[in-house]
């Protein structure tokens, strides 16, 4: 499943060298705006503990896990709805993902030159939302205008569509984010063929830097505001070091876990925001095992056992005939499958089973 999350932010704020750290993939983070000009794409392994001890439980030639995908996008700045710093072109980037990562920064350093030459986060994150507001203005009025003949003629479903457009304006009109708005199921139709930048789900990266004055170590007022400007929006948010997890990315294991104590780095906000974005998509994972391969299949939750499948094969939901299903810990509770088949614990499910995060599914077609 091809779902990707856009990094996005002001220059300087840490997103290239946050996707070096996501996916080990070199690209260019020098100190200086607009250094990335294209976007980078990197597919980055979903951090999953189940997924190791399924491959040990079946003694596994193959690990494969699940994955999600990061696209690098270069720095936006005030105008950029108008064109202002290759604005266009990077709008066109946020338009093909599915959600977005707003770096902000929250640390001072006087190397590392800032856009605006004082940090804010407060400001930075409104200075962003606010170009994707306009930029969504932008995309509503000439939708606007492009249905107002059929408006004007009376077609219902035109007149429709103008109610919902006109809604959606009124929000943005506000600075308000299009998904704030609510919509039925059938208004969201409507919305989602726009392809507003807005509609897609926002995780902000407080990205933060070791041995630097960082916003939240000093009590900053800036820092308190930013919580309380997040917690008012009910935005959902990860902290991390990016400069400091992208030196870690280099290793592995214990010898990851001593460097990170000796850099004074307790927590690894890179699984976090990998594991909250892949939540952020509304994704979920369910396995396959055996001596062959173990592997982790990214799905969307709520997805049925045929429609599952798909993520393997199309066979599997064409051809579908019945799901062999154990949740994955009453597997390894029982110790072998058989001991699982004779407690009962390995079910047979049929096309309306809805899979659940950490099944371990056999298709039978």
């Amino acid at each position: 499943m091809a779902l990707a999350i856009g990094i996005v932010g002001l220059p300087n704020v840490g997103k290239s060298t946050l996707f070096n750290a996501l996916t080990k993939k070199s690209v260019p983070a020098e100190n200086y705006p607009f250094c990335t000009i294209d976007p980078s794409v990197g597919v980055v392994a979903v951090p999953d503990t189940r997924l190791e001890k399924l491959s040990s439980f079946s003694h596994s030639a193959k690990t494969v896990p699940a994955a999600v995908e990061f696209v690098d996008i270069a720095g936006l700045v005030k105008g950029a709805s108008e064109g202002e710093g290759l604005g266009n072109k990077f709008l066109s980037h946020i338009r093909e993902v599915d959600a977005i990562a707003e770096v902000v920064r929250i640390f001072e350093d006087s190397n590392i030159i800032h856009v605006h030459d004082r940090i804010n986060p407060v400001s930075d994150i409104e200075t962003i939302n606010l170009e994707l507001i306009l930029t969504d203005m932008q995309t509503v009025a000439k939708r606007l205008a492009n249905i107002e003949k059929e408006v004007k003629r009376g077609d219902k479903v035109a007149m429709k569509e103008k109610e919902i457009l006109e809604r959606v304006r009124k929000a943005l009109e506000e600075e308000k984010l299009a998904r704030k708005v609510i919509f039925d199921d059938e208004d969201s139709v409507i919305v989602r063929s726009l392809q507003l930048l807005t509609m897609k789900p926002i995780l902000y990266v407080l990205n933060k830097k070791a041995g630097g004055k960082n916003l939240d170590e000093m009590n900053d007022s800036r820092y308190e505001e930013l919580l309380a400007y997040l917690r008012l929006h009910g935005a959902s948010f990860v902290i991390v070091d990016a400069g400091v997890e992208h030196e870690l990315s280099q290793f592995e294991g214990e010898e990851k876990e001593m460097f990170r104590g000796e850099l004074g780095v307790k927590d690894d906000g890179v699984n976090d925001l990998i594991k909250k974005s892949y939540e952020m998509l509304g994704l979920m994972t369910y396995f396959t095992t055996g001596e062959d391969e173990t592997r982790g299949w990214t799905i969307k939750v709520g997805s049925t056992a045929p429609v599952a499948g798909m993520a393997i094969h199309t066979d599997f939901k064409d051809k579908f005939i019945r799901a062999e299903v154990i949740f994955w810990s009453d597997l390894l509770g029982a110790g072998s499958y058989s001991i699982a088949r004779e407690k009962g614990l390995v079910r047979t499910e049929g096309k309306e089973y809805v899979v659940k995060d950490g099944d371990v599914i056999e298709f039978k077609i």
